[in-house]
């Protein structure tokens, strides 16, 4: 984003767990929805509509890694990957203080 605001799209907890989840696999690699929602805590279809979102935003992208009776497996896009980090960075910049005074 150019803008320097936060993505409201990755801004939502749910969302940007999945995107830190998915950011820490290899560049190309994905996790079936099942290990994701495991591995982050989410309830069943808890994850669902926020993969919806993402894919629609081009930041994930699914697949299947066999017939029609394999699971579907999620991974991250470079534009997601692209939008972690930067959302990560504006989050770490130390408070702006006003002139002469201490941050509080």
């Amino acid at each position: 984003m150019s803008t320097g605001a936060l993505d409201p799209l990755i801004h939502n907890p749910q969302r940007l767990r999945i995107i830190a989840t998915l950011a820490a696999l290899h560049d190309g690699d994905g996790i079936t929805v099942t290990r994701l929602r495991n591995m982050i805590g989410l309830p069943p279809g808890g994850p669902i509509i926020g993969l919806r979102e993402l894919g629609h935003a081009g930041y994930i992208r699914t697949g299947t890694t066999g017939g029609d009776t394999a699971p579907a497996t999620i991974a991250l896009t470079r534009q997601g990957r692209a939008a972690r980090p930067a959302r990560l960075c504006r989050l770490r910049r130390p408070p702006a203080t006003t002139a002469g005074r201490a941050p509080s």
